[in-house]
């Protein structure tokens, strides 16, 4: 039987249409703060069925971001309101700064939740290498907003709800072995422009190495935080996320790694497996949403600790 033109149409028409209407709503270029100058943007992807709750997504590599390497990540898919966000890139901009604005950028989504329909308490934090560096710095460093700021963005708090990052360094002052300083020296001296002139001396180093370090600042009332990380990393040691995980552990706070065994710095096939997990681990704490599979949460017991160990 043969369908009439009209019908045809129609039935094109009605299917593109199904499809648009799951794409999510994409707000571009949206500025979160400005200074030196510059206006620092992000991008904000409203899905079709949103679930209350929203994921930051940060761009960065190398402490380098730009707005080429923007996608939802596939959070809105299940359900995520999602903010992409783009730094000052380094050496422009050195860690410190970086940091602020990531902080001036959690403040900013905490203020107009209500405008993209997010509960303000339910933010989680995501990225990969760089990009976990910082998700674990506003992890463990993120806190309240000054009360008496003229902008009422800066009385937000940049605390994050949940956490869920690839490869990060956690440690600048025990790079890959124990003593090996690596703040703008050695295997990380190609990044001696994103630390500045604190970098340029021994106790500059070790001061600055403390304080961008999120593993000397894991305390109590950080949120749950879930790492993938593979074994065979050569830009990141795995041992970063191993003693970031004990140190968690001995304040009694919930952190979960998975090793990817094998597996360097990204690009391992079973990424995507990894960042479904990462969805339920969001659903689990900023939703309450229990996964098929129970992550392990036991932080009381040292010698077992919550690691998987996966093979690429």
């Amino acid at each position: 039987m043969k369908h009439p033109l009209p019908f045809l149409c129609a039935l094109l028409l009605f299917t593109t249409s199904a499809l648009q209407a799951q794409e999510p709503e994409r707000i571009r270029d949206v500025i979160y703060t400005k200074h030196d100058g510059v206006a620092l943007t992000m991008d904000v992807f409203k899905p079709a069925k949103p679930n209350g709750a929203g994921i930051i997504k940060i761009i960065s590599g190398g402490w380098k971001s730009n707005h080429n390497g923007i996608s939802d990540g596939g959070w809105p898919k299940a359900g995520y309101t999602t903010f992409v966000v783009v730094h000052g890139t380094q050496p422009r901009f050195q860690v410190e700064e970086i940091v602020a604005d990531l902080n001036r950028a959690v403040r900013f989504v905490r203020a107009h939740a209500a405008e993209y329909g997010v509960d303000p308490q339910k933010l989680g934090v995501t990225g990969g290498s760089a990009g976990g560096h910082l998700s674990l710095m506003l992890a463990t460093r993120g806190g309240a907003g000054d009360p008496k700021a003229v902008d009422p963005v800066d009385r937000e708090s940049s605390a994050v709800n949940a956490v869920a990052c690839f490869y990060p360094p956690t440690d600048y002052l025990n790079w890959f072995e124990p003593g090996d300083n690596a703040l703008g020296i050695g295997k990380l001296a190609a990044y001696a422009g994103a630390f500045g002139p604190k970098a340029a001396t021994e106790e500059g180093r070790a001061a600055l190495g403390k304080e961008l370090s999120p593993i000397y600042w894991v305390h109590k009332g950080q949120p749950p935080i879930f790492i993938v990380h593979g074994d065979a990393d050569p830009q990141v040691s795995i041992t970063q996320s191993q003693r970031f995980l004990k140190r968690c552990h001995e304040e009694g706070v919930v952190c979960e790694l998975v090793i990817r065994l094998g597996a360097g710095h990204g690009g391992w096939q079973e990424m995507p497996q990894d960042t479904e997990r990462m969805t339920e681990w969001f659903d689990l704490q900023l939703l309450g949403k229990q996964p098929a599979k129970a992550f392990t949460l036991n932080v009381s017991s040292l010698p077992s600790t919550p690691v998987q160990k996966v093979k690429k």
